[in-house]
């Protein structure tokens, strides 16, 4: 049964029998789980990728669909979190492989328990924040990432591998500063071009879990679908890179939670960085007691207040819709939830 679902790959020269069974071992942690995420992780799943980890803060919403392809509008409907229902569309394509769901914002104090245990890590963010995070986990641990990115009808993907190649931080020290980039707020972006970099992304995954590392495109690739563009830009190693070369990692040191936009949504995180859960049904009770609009699901509970549209996780995250600052959202969290 199992070599009948894989036969046409296990067909293929690149893959084989030994491949499937060592794609079977395998274990892909994915960050993000939006545009790209869902592209990656449905084709690692179906290609039989024995355990995925997807992780991600948000919640499915109606604009999400035109890209996400994994989601449905009862997904939007019922604000269901992205990893878990990227987990419940998986499983009824492949249920022969382990899918974990993890519904939390990756950053530099949970980074490394979600990444500890991975053969490889596949970005599928929208910021580089986040992207420095997992190049300085990444070359701490020794562990290969796959770096993508897509905006209007533009695309990248690079491929890193600790000791082989050099660092995000040998092209870029730093990151952009903030509003220097189009977003997919300011810029849109369209599915084809999100389908291609998943999609490439996944083939590097595959490549490297199957013993064919030295097919791997150890180049930039940077392609724009609209003006009919691909590049491939050689990247090297800097001598003096503070990561890979250094060895030093300020961006995982930094272990300070605070409030971030999300593109493309019109929202603000705030995380307050506890260890501990939050009890919604506690602060439901309270806030339905105050007169406030609340609706409890089993993942997340809703407020809305004063044009807010407040998202609670059980972790103490919130994601608030119209808040246009993160100042502003800080203030909404202090005032409905408290810190």
């Amino acid at each position: 049964m199992v070599e009948e679902r894989y036969a046409k790959q296990i067909n293929f020269r690149g893959i084989g029998l030994e491949g499937q069974k060592l794609l079977k071992k395998a274990r892909v942690l994915i960050v993000g789980c939006g545009a790209l995420g869902t592209v990656v992780a449905n084709s690692l799943a179906r290609t039989g990728v024995g355990y995925l980890r997807i992780v991600d803060r948000d919640f499915v919403e109606l604009s999400n669909l035109h890209r996400q392809i994994l989601f449905n509008e009862a997904d939007a409907a019922n604000s269901v979190p992205k990893a878990e229902a990227a987990r419940e569309a998986l499983l009824k394509a492949n249920s022969g492989i382990e899918i974990e769901a993890v519904i939390k914002d990756v950053n530099s104090i949970t980074i490394e328990g979600l990444a500890g245990d991975m053969d490889i890590i596949v970005d599928c963010t929208d910021n580089f924040k986040t992207r420095y995070l997992i190049n300085d986990v990444a070359f701490l641990k020794g562990i290969p990432w796959i770096y993508g990115g897509a905006v209007g009808s533009t695309g990248v993907v690079k491929s890193y591998i600790p000791g082989e190649t050099g660092c995000l931080r040998c092209l870029m020290e730093v990151p952009p500063p903030t509003g220097s980039i189009a977003t997919c707020d300011t810029a849109g972006v369209i599915n084809m071009i999100t389908g291609i970099v998943g999609m490439y992304q996944s083939s590097e995954v595959i490549k490297y879990l199957t013993d064919n590392k030295d097919l791997m495109n150890k180049s930039m690739l940077f392609i724009d679908l609209w003006d009919n563009v691909f590049e491939s830009v050689e990247v090297g190693k800097k001598e003096d890179c503070p990561c890979c070369q250094q060895r030093k990692f300020q961006y995982l040191e930094d272990k300070m939670p605070e409030a971030v936009h999300i593109c493309g949504s019109n929202s603000v995180q705030v995380d307050p960085g506890s260890s501990k859960k939050i009890q919604l049904k506690q602060l439901h009770e309270r806030l339905q007691a105050a007169g406030i609009a609340v609706r409890l699901t089993p993942f997340i509970l809703n407020i809305s207040a004063e044009g807010y549209e407040i998202k609670v996780f059980d972790d103490g995250r919130a994601i608030i819709k119209n808040a246009k600052t993160v100042e502003e959202g800080k203030v909404v969290y202090a005032k409905y939830i408290g810190y």
